[in-house]
């Protein structure tokens, strides 16, 4: 195939992601080596959006507010660890690259906000985790009983905002993801207990734990601005593809060097998580050293000589390699979908957005 030249112009089929890259349905070629200064920043993809993130942040902690103190006090404690915003970027893209932004698209992005930052309540308690990005959840600061009651006011806040503007479009989006993500988390509890998960039933877990809320974001943007069915199911299978991407690289900083201490965080292990290039080393070892790794993970996953042992095999065997290159292969997917897609600044930025999840570095 003939080198596609470097360019700044964009057509269905190629167009510019960031510095140094050119995509082309189906193919990605590079001309200069890839690192993280050369993304564009979260803050430039946001450009074509940023006027309605503002006003939809301050419409939202507005919301936010309630007449119970207790409850008053943990919300806004919640509201002061916003993360990267890329929940509601994904909506407001979305929506832009189908029609106008309208009030059913800042309906679509509060419904979404409040049932993500539900499901981070409760899966902190389901996990028995006591930080949340470097702050004490709300169970270690509250204790359990709270955070419970904390999510689940969340979650049915998140479905009336729906109800209330007759937004059932919305609501039904919103309510398969609800489903797929609780799926999605029994699941994994369920094969925790025997650490048999095949590659197959991996797939299946981050597809709804994951991506399934991605490709919500995705199909409520585009519901808000068409009813144009078949869009909306192209845009939820766009979310997750995507979503599927960026958990694989959730999945690969655990065998990342810390800074701090240069040794990989192994987050995962610890906490006896099967994920990708674990699995894949499986595949590839006989069955003695399979009840090897499988021991480590479940009885030893605190013991650090074995936990290291067992990362340097991940690595030798093309664990990560492998799974990178499946990451790249969703990543891909996602991409071709968007190539069909009218040419403006939204696409853009949805492009940059899927670039900058799956080569982020933390």
């Amino acid at each position: 195939m003939k080198q596609e030249r470097h360019s700044n112009e964009f057509s269905a089929a190629k167009f510019r992601i960031f510095p140094g890259l050119t995509y082309v349905k189906g193919k990605m070629i590079i001309f200069i080596a890839l690192t993280e200064r050369n993304l564009t920043s979260l803050s430039d993809i946001k450009q074509p959006i940023r006027e309605h993130i503002e006003s939809f942040e301050k419409s939202f902690m507005a919301s936010m507010k309630s007449t119970v103190p207790l409850l008053d006090t943990v919300t806004r404690y919640i509201l002061k660890r916003k993360g990267k915003q890329m929940r509601p970027m994904f909506v407001f893209l979305s929506a832009g690259l189908q029609g106008p932004i309208n009030e059913s698209t800042y309906t679509a992005a509060s419904m979404i906000e409040l049932l993500h930052t539900a499901t981070l309540v409760h899966d902190d308690i389901v996990d028995d985790s006591n930080l949340r990005r470097g702050f004490f959840s709300i169970n270690a600061l509250w204790k359990n009983k709270i955070a419970v009651l904390v999510g689940d006011y969340l979650l049915s806040k998140g479905l009336l905002v729906s109800l209330e503007k007759d937004e059932f479009r919305l609501l039904k989006i919103v309510s398969r993801a609800v489903r797929e993500m609780s799926e999605g988390e029994l699941l994994q509890i369920e094969k925790a207990r025997r650490l048999d998960i095949t590659e197959d039933v991996y797939f299946e877990i981050i597809r709804k734990k994951t991506a399934s809320l991605i490709a919500s974001c995705c199909a409520c943007g585009a519901a808000s601005a068409t009813t144009n069915q078949d869009i909306q199911n192209t845009m939820w299978q766009f979310g997750e593809l995507a979503g599927i991407a960026f958990q694989i690289r959730d999945d690969l900083f655990d065998y990342q060097k810390h800074t701090a201490t240069g040794k990989p965080g192994a987050a995962d292990i610890r906490e006896q998580k099967m994920t990708l290039p674990l699995i894949y080393l499986l595949n590839q070892s006989g069955r003695g050293e399979k009840r090897h790794i499988i021991s480590t993970v479940k009885n030893h996953h605190h013991d650090q000589k074995r936990v290291a042992e067992l990362i340097s095999k991940v690595e030798s065997a093309g664990g990560l390699q492998y799974a990178h290159e499946k990451m790249i292969e969703y990543r891909t997917k996602a991409l071709d979908l968007l190539a069909g897609f009218p040419d403006n600044e939204y696409r853009t930025s949805l492009l940059q957005l899927v670039m900058y999840t799956t080569e982020r570095e933390k």
